[in-house]
C-alpha cells in the first residue's frame, strides 16, 4: 500500500476518506457490494464487474495473497476496489505476489481504510449509485461533480466491451491440486457434441464445466447471428454471464430469438435475462443487485433450497413473465425470478451462477442437465 490518501464521492455527495489501494490515479463506475468471504480474486476478474466499483462487505482483503491460476478472465474487470483493510501480509503455499501488486500490475485504483459497513447501509438505503475514487489530490467538490454526470448502468451495452473478438475453441477442464487445470486433447474432445457458447463477458469455470460434462465447446463474440451460429453446427447453445443492461444487448436477443426451439439451450445470469427478453420477457433494474456467495434460492420443481452465488443488478420482471415460461427458481429473500423452463423448446435458464469459484456447488448438477437435454 503506498501510504497516499484516497477519497471515494458518491453522486449524492456522500464522501469516504481512506488510503490508496493498487494503482495511484482516478477511477470510475457504478459502486456496488459483495457479501462472500472468499474469492477476491476470481470476484475481480468477473467480467460482470466491468464498469463497477466493487465494496467488499467482508473486513480483511488480502491475506492469501494472489496467484496466476486463481482468475476467471484474463484481468481485472471491476473499474475499482473498496475494502475496510487490506492485508499487509498474505501467507498462502501457491501466493506469488499481494492482492496490492495485483491491482498495481493490472492499474487497478482502490481504496481502502474506510467503514465499508456504512458504505454498504448506504447503498441499501440509498441503492446503488455511481462514483468516482481518487488518490490525486482532486478536491472533494470536484470529485463528487464527476460523479454525478457519470451515466448510469441502464441502457449500457457492457457486453460487447468485454466479449471476445473473434472465435476460439476451449479445451480447458477443473482445477485438481497439485495438478493445475485439466486440459482436454484433441482426441478427448473429438466426437463430443457441440456446445457454442456466446461470450457476454463469460467466465472461465463457466466454459471448465462444459467441457467436463463432456461437452466439446466453441466461444464466440456476443455479436454473432443467428445464422453465423447455425453455421457451426452445435448440438446446443450457451448464454453466457455478463455486465450491463439485459436490455441493450439488442444484438443478443434477436439472435437468441432466432435460434430459441431450434437448438437445446442454458442461460446463465445475463444469458438468463436475454433469454427472457427474447421470449418475452423483460428486465428491470434492481435497489443494490444481488452479489455474493450466499444467497437463498428455492428450487420451485423440488421445494429443495440451494446456497447460491450470484451478482448481477437487473431482474426479470416476475409480474411480466408470459405463461409460455415456468418459473424454476425463487430468490427466497426478495422473491425475484432465478429461474424459467421452456420445455418445448429445449431451452433453461438460471439467474444465480452454478459454476461457483468463488461458492459453494449447490447448483453444479444443471451442467449434467443442459448435457443430458442436449444429448437425449
Amino acid at each position: 500500500m503506498s501510504g497516499e490518501k484516497a477519497t471515494l464521492a458518491l453522486a449524492d455527495g456522500t464522501l469516504f476518506h481512506g488510503y490508496a489501494v493498487g494503482s495511484i490515479g482516478e477511477t470510475s463506475g457504478e459502486v456496488v457490494f459483495n457479501t462472500s468471504m472468499t474469492g477476491y480474486q476470481e470476484i475481480t476478474t468477473d467480467p460482470s464487474y466491468c464498469n463497477q466499483m466493487l465494496t467488499f462487505t467482508y473486513p480483511h482483503i488480502g491475506n492469501v495473497g494472489a496467484n496466476s491460476e486463481d482468475v476467471e478472465s484474463p484481468k481485472v474487470q471491476v473499474s475499482g476496489v473498496i475494502v475496510r483493510e487490506l492485508s499487509r501480509h498474505y501467507s498462502n503455499f501457491r501466493a506469488e505476489q499481494s492482492f496490492d501488486d495485483y491491482l498495481k500490475d493490472n492499474s487497478v485504483v482502490g481504496i481502502g481504510g474506510i467503514d465499508t459497513r456504512k458504505l454498504v447501509v448506504h447503498l441499501r438505503d440509498n441503492g446503488s449509485q455511481m462514483g468516482v475514487i481518487s488518490s490525486t489530490g482532486e478536491d472533494d467538490a470536484t470529485l463528487v461533480d464527476k460523479a454525478k454526470s457519470l451515466p448510469s448502468m441502464e441502457g449500457q451495452n457492457l457486453a460487447e466491451v468485454v466479449s471476445t473478438r473473434e472465435p476460439y475453441d476451449w479445451n480447458q477442464g477443473t482445477y485438481e491440486l497439485g495438478r493445475g487445470y485439466r486440459k482436454f486433447s484433441d482426441a478427448e474432445l473429438n466426437g463430443r457434441p457441440l456446445v457454442v457458447a456466446i461470450d457476454y463477458g463469460v467466465k472461465f469455470n463457466i466454459l471448465r464445466l462444459l467441457a467436463e460434462s463432456g461437452f466439446r465447446v466453441k466461444v464466440v463474440p456476443a455479436n454473432f447471428s443467428a445464422e453465423q451460429i447455425l453455421e457451426l453446427g452445435p448440438d446446443a447453445v450457451f448464454l453466457s454471464n455478463g455486465p450491463g443492461d439485459p436490455a441493450a444487448v439488442t444484438q443478443g436477443i434477436k439472435t437468441v430469438s432466432g435460434l430459441v426451439g431450434k437448438k437445446p439451450m442454458f442461460g446463465i445470469c445475463l444469458g438468463h435475462q436475454i433469454l427472457g427478453h427474447a421470449l418475452g420477457a423483460p428486465t428491470f433494474k434492481l435497489k443494490f443487485g444481488h452479489r455474493g456467495g450466499n444467497h437463498p434460492v428455492r428450487d420451485e420443481r423440488t421445494g429443495k433450497v440451494e446456497i447460491t452465488v450470484q451478482n448481477h443488478g437487473f431482474a426479470t420482471d416476475l409480474a411480466k413473465v408470459p405463461s409460455s415460461l415456468c418459473v424454476s427458481h425463487i430468490n427466497l429473500n426478495d422473491n425475484t425470478v432465478e429461474g424459467f423452463q421452456v420445455p418445448e423448446a429445449k431451452a433453461f435458464s438460471i439467474q444465480y451462477h452454478p459454476e461457483s469459484s468463488p461458492g459453494p456447488h449447490d447448483a453444479s448438477y444443471l451442467f449434467e442437465e443442459f448435457y443430458q437435454l442436449a444429448t437425449q
